[in-house]
C-alpha cells in the first residue's frame, strides 16, 4: 500500500519504519531535516511539502502535536492533496471537538476518516506494540485497521469519530492517578521500613496490584525493566502526561463532569512540570516523596 505519514517526531519516526519494514510504500513528510534523515534510512520516500507527501497514496496517518496543528495540516495539506478515496488516520492526542470537526470536514470531501491515538510510548512504536483506540465508522475503521496493524499489538473500535480520542484522555487520566497512588504507596511504604521489594512482591498479588506498579515500576531495581533505571530517561514525558490531563480536564468541562482525583492529578503534573520535569518520564513523579 502506498501511505503518507505526516509527522515523525518521537512516536511517528518508528511509526512510519514499521510501515516501511511490512512492506508498504511510505511517504514520508516532517519539518525537522534530522527526521527525514531517520526516516530515509528506515526505507521511507521524503518530501519536503506534506501535500507532495499525500500525491497519489492509498492512505494519510499523522501523527501530530496539537489539534491546531491536526486541523491546519489537514485542511491546507491533505484534503483536495490527497487521492478522494484515500482513508485518513489521525493519531495525534489532541481533543476531542477538534477531532470530529476534521472528520467531519474530511467525510464531506469523501473521504473515510478515523481517529486514533496510541497507547504504548516510544517503545512500543519502535517496537510495532501500540493499542490504538479509534474512532469513527465502521467502513472508516475497517479500512484504517488494515494500516493501523502494521503498527500495533491491538486496534480497537471505540465507536463513533472522536472517540478514539475520549477513549485515549480517560485512559490517561486513570494512569497518572494509578502512577501517583503508587509512587505514594512506595515513598510511604519505604519510611515505614519496608523493603521496596518486598513491598512490590507482596503487592504485585494483591489487591493494591496495577499496571503502573507491576509493568512500570516507578521505583529503580523493582519489576520489569523501566525508565526509573535509566534515571527517568525515555518512556513517556511528564509534559506528555499533563498535556493529555488538560485535555482530560477540558473534556470532562465539556461533559458537565468534575472527576476530582483527575483535578488533582493534573495540579500534582502541573507543578512537577513547572520545576523543571518536564522532560523526564512521567513517573519521575515519586522523586517528589524524596
Amino acid at each position: 500500500m502506498k501511505i503518507a505519514f505526516i509527522g515523525l517526531g518521537n512516536m511517528g519516526g518508528g511509526m512510519a519504519a514499521n510501515l516501511a519494514k511490512a512492506g508498504h510504500t511510505v511517504r514520508a513528510f516532517d519539518l525537522s531535516e534530522e527526521a527525514l534523515g531517520k526516516a530515509k534510512e528506515a526505507g521511507c520516500e521524503t518530501f519536503s511539502t506534506a501535500s507532495e507527501a499525500c500525491a497519489g497514496v492509498e492512505a494519510v496517518v499523522s501523527m501530530l502535536p496539537n489539534g491546531q496543528i491536526v486541523k491546519s495540516v489537514y485542511q491546507s495539506d491533505v484534503i483536495g492533496h490527497a487521492p478522494g478515496d484515500a482513508v485518513l488516520i489521525d493519531c495525534s492526542t489532541i481533543d476531542v471537538a477538534t477531532a470530529r470537526d476534521v472528520i467531519a470536514a474530511a467525510e464531506e470531501a469523501g473521504h473515510d476518516m478515523v481517529d486514533s491515538p496510541v497507547s504504548g510510548g516510544i517503545a512500543a512504536a519502535e517496537g510495532g506494540t501500540l493499542t490504538f483506540m479509534v474512532g469513527g465508522s465502521e467502513t472508516a475503521f475497517k479500512r484504517a485497521e488494515a494500516v493501523l496493524a502494521d503498527m500495533g499489538k491491538a486496534v480497537i473500535h471505540a465507536g463513533d469519530a472522536g472517540n478514539g480520542q475520549a477513549a485515549k484522555i480517560c485512559n490517561n487520566m486513570l494512569l497518572a492517578v494509578q502512577m501517583i497512588g503508587t509512587a505514594e504507596a512506595f515513598k510511604m511504604a519505604e519510611k515505614l521500613g519496608l523493603d521496596p521489594q518486598t513491598f512490590y512482591d507482596i503487592s504485585s498479588v494483591s489487591s493494591g496490584q496495577c499496571w503502573s506498579m507491576t509493568s512500570y515500576c516507578p521505583v529503580p531495581g523493582v519489576g520489569p525493566q523501566s525508565p526509573a533505571d535509566n534515571d527517568y530517561k525515555g518512556g513517556f514525558a511528564t509534559a506528555l502526561m499533563l498535556k493529555d490531563l488538560k485535555l482530560a480536564m477540558d473534556a470532562a468541562a465539556t461533559a458537565h463532569i468534575s472527576p476530582r482525583i483527575g483535578a488533582l492529578a493534573k495540579e500534582l503534573y502541573e507543578a512537577f512540570d513547572g520545576s523543571g520535569n518536564g522532560s523526564r518520564d512521567f513517573s519521575a513523579i515519586i522523586t517528589e516523596y524524596d
